[in-house]
């Protein structure tokens, strides 16, 4: 047994020695960052450095010229041009404003000069002038600019804002979700055409956008990495090497920024999760749990589906998909895996049909699916469920149309790869259809917005279809089809300072803070899907439901109720009047004149 002090002291070192290295590590990215905000005014040094040169000596050489070459006055005499008149005679002549001869007119040996300088200034001009529009077009430059102009909007940012690294379907998607939530995105991407569309987006906020390799850690600081508002970074690329290069850098520049990344296998998300605790996305993954709580609970299912796609979202259909007979799996790539593991951990038989031999299966059909009476011949007619879950949309497409007209009433499932496939998988009408973009999008969604709602979605599903039903049921007929604004409470002094004495009374019930300050009688178009208290979560709580100091509130309503509670919680007179039907005069001399006080009688339910 060591010395506990030598261990403690030992530590202790261990802790310095790491925070020291990561702030070089921010240092030096820091350094980079601003290296490559500046490198516009280096490359126009470096690139116009031998025009100017030219420019200079030309115009040098002529007013030298002008100073040695006398002139003469109007009775004959020679007068020497002086300096500065030199160079004021060079400086209009060069511009080509010719004002005239001055102080007298020029001899013949002046005009000779001058001649001359006039076409050299004139092929300094050209020679400046053409180099200029050079560099213009060149990419590095325009690059450069663009880094420098992005650099200073990201700068400027004075809120907190999400670094979105990958600007593709779930990149759009995640943004136009965060902006209509207030909140602030800021977004990398190699394609240079998403960037340059980011302009023809409906964004309320303006959103900074940079064409760049997000791998590169200086990009990554350019884009904000390093700055005290950046909240999270979410790396959504197509490329899994350059969300890893982005998870880690988050991990050594930032660690205490949480980072969300999209990952295709297992293998990879073990890879980010060696860099502290990232939150990985796999939506193939996802897709197959989200199949299998649809085939327990379709009504949580349906819950889950419609929180995850944000305010403003239709409430979506409730299927039915089938729990017992055999499904048939076209595709054995990474969809394919996990819905065949999903699917028999359901206890539901799975016929694999792939046209690559599979040693990690068993029974698999070797075969593309499309092959003229390669689906009869697995018994399409008798089969419960279909999944075309190939990476090829015209494939699936294909599957689906002849796993539907085969058997009508089989329960079909398809795999969309490309947005302007939609339209199509749109009209076949599936019964179950995976959009990765879009699953990534939801669930980056979901953690972002607030980790009340991620919460609720992850505790929601062990509370039954039933409970599940019936928390549908509640939200359609108070908020109607289209989910409302989600948004989180706390109430605490700062956030809840009306309700400070309510709260401590032990009498602070949830159905009476929900009441309208218009008419107490009348609750407010808002639902509370959570109270957290500490480590402990209280899922859709009952109107009876005690509330404490200090609890948080995930609600969901209209806007017009968020803006009648923050009422109830700021204005100590609406307070009194929803928590116990008392009209209490607002103003301190008339609560005096009339000797009411706001919290000397009990709440009455």
């Amino acid at each position: 047994m060591g010395n506990p002090l030598l261990t403690f002291w030992s530590r202790r070192l261990q802790q310095e020695e790491q925070q020291r290295r990561a702030r070089r590590a921010r240092a030096l990215a820091a350094a980079e960052s601003a290296g490559r905000a500046s490198e516009t005014v280096f490359l126009v040094l470096r690139r116009m450095r031998a025009p100017l040169i030219v420019l200079i000596a030309i115009f040098s050489v002529s007013v030298l010229g002008l100073t040695l070459i006398p002139g003469a006055d109007g009775e004959g005499r020679p007068v020497p041009m002086g300096f500065f008149d030199a160079i004021y005679v060079m400086s209009y002549t060069a511009t080509t404003i010719g004002f005239g001869e001055i102080p007298y007119p020029f001899t013949y040996n002046q005009r000779m000069w001058v001649t001359i300088s006039i076409y050299l200034t004139v092929i300094g001009w050209a020679y400046a002038i053409g180099s200029l529009l050079s560099l213009l077009q060149d990419r590095s430059f325009r690059q450069a600019l663009a880094v420098q102009r992005f650099s200073r909007r990201v700068a400027r940012l004075a809120e907190p804002f999400v670094l979105v690294a990958g600007f593709g379907r779930a990149g759009e998607l995640l943004g136009h979700s965060m902006d209509r939530l207030g909140r602030r995105v800021v977004v990398l991407d190699v394609d240079s055409e998403r960037i340059e569309g980011l302009d023809l987006e409906s964004f309320h906020a303006d959103v900074p956008g940079l064409t760049a390799d997000a791998r590169d850690a200086g990009h990554l600081g350019v884009a904000g990495l390093d700055h005290p508002c950046c909240e999270a970074v979410v790396a959504l690329t197509n490329d899994d090497e350059a969300n890893l290069a982005v998870v880690m850098a988050t991990a050594l520049l930032r660690p205490e920024v949480p980072v969300i990344a999209r990952a295709t296998t297992a293998t990879m998300a073990d890879r980010m999760r060696a860099f502290g605790s990232p939150s990985v996305i796999n939506p193939f993954d996802v897709f197959g749990d989200h199949l299998g709580l649809a085939l327990r609970a379709p009504a949580s299912y349906q819950l889950l589906t419609w929180l995850e796609s944000g305010p403003g979202a239709p409430l979506p259909p409730r299927g039915s998909p089938p729990r017992t007979g055999r499904w048939i799996v076209c595709g054995y790539g990474r969809l394919g895996r996990e819905l065949t593991r999903d699917l028999r951990a359901e206890g539901i038989e799975v016929t694999v049909v792939d046209p690559t031999p599979r040693d990690d299966v068993d029974d698999a059909v070797v075969a593309g699916g499309f092959e003229p009476g390669v689906l009869q011949g697995l018994g399409l007619e008798e089969a419960a469920g279909f999944v075309a879950g190939t990476d090829n949309d015209i494939t699936n497409l294909s599957l689906a149309a002849t796993a539907r007209s085969a058997h009508p009433g089989l329960f079909v499932a398809a795999r969309q790869n490309r947005p302007s496939s939609a339209p199509l998988f749109a009209a076949m009408e599936l019964d179950a259809l995976l959009v990765p973009t879009e699953v990534v999008a939801h669930q980056v969604y979901a953690q972002l917005s607030t980790p009340l709602l991620w919460r609720f979605l992850h505790d929601m599903p062990a509370r039954g279809d039933d409970w599940a039903a019936a928390l549908v049921d509640r939200l359609t007929d108070l908020c109607g089809t289209h989910l409302q604004a989600l948004w989180k409470l706390r109430l605490t002094p700062q956030e809840a300072p009306a309700l400070r004495a309510w709260l401590s009374s032990g009498e602070a019930r949830l159905g009476d803070l929900l009441r309208s300050p218009e008419n107490r009688s009348d609750s407010l178009h808002a639902v509370p899907l959570l109270v957290l208290r500490g480590e402990g979560a209280t899922l859709a709580p009952e109107p009876d439901f005690v509330l404490a100091p200090g609890d948080e509130l995930l609600l969901v309503g209209w806007p017009a109720a968020r803006r009648a509670l923050d009422s109830t919680l700021h204005v100590d007179s609406v307070r009194a009047y929803v928590t116990t039907g008392r009209r209490v005069p607002s103003s301190w001399v008339w609560r005096k004149v009339s000797g009411v006080e706001h919290d000397r009688e009990p709440a009455r339910r």
